[in-house]
Formats: C-alpha cells, structure tokens, sequence
C-alpha cells in the first residue's frame, strides 16, 4: 500500500544520545573541563543531552531559532552544573559541531530495517536539524545511499510538525498522503505534524510512551517494523 516513506533521523536512526556522549566525553577532555570543577564527563554529557534536548523541542515549537542553540546550549550547562558560564571557551560548541556527526552509531536494528526495506520502496529523511551537519551524520553511518531525498527546514522553508515541510517532502518526491508513511520518534514534530496531511504514521517509541492520539503503529523496536512492511 505504501510506495514512500519518510523517515526522522536523529533518534530514529542515527543514535544520537550515544554518538554525543562520546563526542562530549572527548571535549570534557580535549578542553580540561575538571579543572573548571565539571567533575566527570558522565555528569557533563547527562546535563548536555537532557539541556540540549529541550533546546530542539523549544525550537521545534518555534520558541528559539538555530543559531540560540549553537550560542546557548553550553552556557546553560554550565550554569546547570554550577560553574561560571563565562568559562565556557569559545570554541567548544565549534569542536562540538565538528566531532558529532563524525560518530557513525545508528540505533540498535536500525542498519537492519533500512536493508530489509531497500529496493521495496523509495525512501526519504524529513529533519529539523542543521542541513550540513545531517549530511555528514549520514556519510558517517554509511546510510546516505538509501535515501533519495533529504529534506530540512531550510529546503523546506518550514520544519515539523508545520504541515508545509510534509507537503513539500511529497512534492518533491512525487507521491500523495495515500502512498507515504511517515516514520519517527518525535510525537508532536513527527507524528501529529504528519497526521495533520493525511498520512499514516510509525511511532517508534521505545519507551512506550502513552499519547491521546494514537499512530497508525505504535512499535518498540524496528523488527516490529520489519514485520509490518
């Protein structure tokens, strides 16, 4: 029934909570962040992951633009941990840009599912993150070659759930509500934003959470997935 799918990256395939723990614990080090009283690179990638994350969720409601994430999201872990953010160096969040879409980890099965699918349909990335740096997060996993079309809220001139991105990504791709599944981790970006056109929705959703309105799949894991496509 389904001829494309669309599918989310950054915790939906590329693993994003493991390839930045390593990419901190590697500036915690390379920048001597002991010494500013950070007292371990755990520490300092659980408060980054979590700060970070609510930094793409504001900025998925339109609350913050790109460029507050890249000034802010350092600062406000240090803050969080009880350091003088005026210790941030100034190219922390350079090096960070430059070291994490070099990791190539992908989420456990996901290599798995991107060949079980490939030949049988045509596929596609919708992101809101950073066009350039999603490019190399790709090269670097060896997934690039499945996917036709790649689009971000800068080719979009909209992002998810704005219903404008999912409407551009079909156009582009030559198909219809009625051909397309959209898959992804994100409820409201992912989801609601692709059931607001019309189209059929996977929630991948490993930590089962509960939502009022339902995808049309809710799975746990991408064999889940394997089973249905």
């Amino acid at each position: 029934m389904y001829k494309h799918l669309f599918f989310d990256l950054d915790h939906t395939l590329w693993d994003f909570d493991r390839n930045s723990a390593e990419c901190i614990t590697e500036l915690y080090d390379t920048f001597r962040l002991a010494d500013l009283g950070i007292e371990s690179a755990a520490e300092f990638s659980r408060q980054f992951i979590a700060i970070n994350r609510q930094l793409w969720a504001d900025f998925d409601k339109n609350l913050i633009e790109h460029t507050y994430i890249r000034k802010h999201r350092f600062p406000l872990v240090f803050r969080a941990m009880g350091v003088d953010e005026s210790a941030v160096h100034a190219d922390l969040n350079v090096e960070y840009l430059k070291l994490l879409p070099r990791k190539p980890h992908l989420l456990e099965s996901a290599k798995e599912l991107l060949d079980h699918l490939n030949g049988r349909y045509t596929m596609h990335i919708i992101t809101n993150g950073f066009a350039e740096i999603q490019a190399v997060k790709m090269d670097s996993a060896e997934i690039a070659h499945y996917f036709t079309h790649v689009i971000t809220s800068e080719n979009a001139n909209a992002k998810k759930p704005d219903p404008l991105v999912f409407q551009y990504a079909m156009e582009i791709s030559g198909t219809n509500a009625s051909e397309s599944l959209m898959i992804g981790d994100n409820y409201e970006a992912d989801i609601m934003g692709a059931k607001g056109v019309g189209l059929d929705t996977v929630f991948y959703n490993p930590q089962g959470q509960p939502v009022s309105d339902p995808p049309t799949y809710d799975i746990r894991h991408w064999k889940e997935l394997m089973a249905i496509l």
